[in-house]
């Protein structure tokens, strides 16, 4: 069987965990998630630990991927998840206002991305973003299409970046 799906989650203090047939359910000071468990593997929850089967050999994978989704769950809702954007290039901005994003990114218009529920976010500064919340998946597609509105070109590196990534630089064009 799988090394990932042999370990059992174990669930810490202040996380409250739900199992109703195959859906589980996770609470705790960060939020609310909820996961469906793949049909094909069988889940059991006892002594503040998480535990998952196959049901037959073909469903090993199956079992390994819902433990990884638990684990993020709880670490979701215990401790939550962040990710850090920087934006690079003269009078690039961006500044929080409710549940709006509102960025200047070089364009003639500035650009208003709202926030769906669950994912905030915050600018310590100017030229900073950090997106935060609950659920690992959501909190990266929306880092992912923020840094999608504009993406750091090769020459000058001007763009939206995440804060450890690093940009691969072009020589400019030679006369």
């Amino acid at each position: 069987m799988s090394r990932v799906a042999r370990k059992p989650v174990a669930v810490p203090k202040g996380v409250e965990v739900k199992l109703e047939d195959q859906v589980l359910s996770f609470k705790g000071k960060n939020g609310e998630l909820t996961l469906n468990v793949h049909p094909t593997v069988g889940v059991t929850f006892e002594d503040n630990q998480i535990r998952f089967t196959p049901n037959s050999e073909d469903n090993i994978p199956m079992a390994g991927t819902m433990r990884s989704l638990a684990q993020g769950s709880v670490d979701g809702v215990a401790n939550g998840f962040e990710i850090k954007l920087q934006l690079v290039g003269v009078g690039y901005r961006a500044q929080v206002q409710g549940r709006t994003l509102n960025l200047q990114l070089g364009f003639s218009h500035p650009i208003d991305y709202p926030l769906p529920d669950g994912v905030t976010a915050e600018t310590p500064s100017a030229t900073e973003i950090v997106i935060k919340g609950a659920d690992k998946q959501k909190v990266g597609q929306v880092a992912s299409n923020v840094r999608a509105l504009r993406p750091p070109e090769p020459y000058k590196g001007k763009g939206v970046k995440y804060a450890d990534e690093r940009i691969l630089r072009k020589e400019a064009k030679k006369k």
